[in-house]
């Protein structure tokens, strides 16, 4: 089932222009999950709604975005305020995706599950599009599930961590200010542990040598 009908409504940006596009644009919505990287969350899911309105729409076009001029597209994105802290790259990364898109899926993202058979062929094929690794497919899948209605056989294994109820690991759990305090706690939790671990590392090489 995909609830694109109902248009559902999501919670990523914090604000209430850009999370409309989001629930009703599932190609707003890859956009937005392949923004989420060294940006904070929402800065990453205003970004699809930053770029229709920059574009003179009021939606995203996979086409439309896949022939842009890559130069002017890349200046669109680095307008103020910029839609990434690294604008330039994730132009052409967001180009890739939608020529990806076109090439695949004639320009419909909704193509990626339309017709799959389990979570784990989904997520085979999202770790296919440009851009997402095993992780953020994973996220995305979880998402889908979660939020947007797409629940093929599977796909909380399929998603790992992040398919699991309640777990506050990723975007697909935020649906509201207090779930998104939880995400980021979870992830500044995540940043502590990884820093603790390389310390450790550190100074049991530098105790051995």
């Amino acid at each position: 089932m995909d609830a694109n009908a109902d248009s559902p409504a999501l919670h990523l940006a914090q604000d209430p222009e850009a999370d409309e596009l989001l629930g009703r644009s599932r190609l707003a919505a890859l956009i937005g999950m392949l923004l989420d990287q060294q940006v904070p969350m929402e800065w990453a899911f205003k970004g699809p709604a930053t770029i229709a309105r920059r574009m003179g729409t009021d939606d995203l076009d996979a086409h439309e975005i896949a022939a842009q001029d890559p130069e002017a597209f890349g200046a669109l994105l680095s307008e103020k305020p910029a839609v990434h802290r690294y604008p330039g790259s994730m132009a052409k990364r967001i180009q890739q995706l939608c020529q990806y898109l076109v090439e695949h899926y004639d320009g419909d993202a909704e193509g990626i599950w339309r017709d799959v058979d389990s979570g784990a062929e989904l997520l085979g094929r999202l770790q296919e599009l440009p851009g997402f690794g095993k992780q953020k497919a994973q996220i995305f899948l979880a998402l889908l599930g979660k939020q947007l209605g797409v629940t093929p056989t599977g796909w909380r294994e399929a998603a790992g961590a992040y398919g699991e109820p309640a777990a506050y690991r990723s975007v697909a759990d935020i649906t509201g200010p207090e779930s998104l305090a939880k995400v980021r706690a979870h992830k500044q939790e995540m940043k502590a542990a990884a820093k603790a671990e390389k310390a450790a590392k550190t100074a049991k090489g530098g105790a051995t040598s």
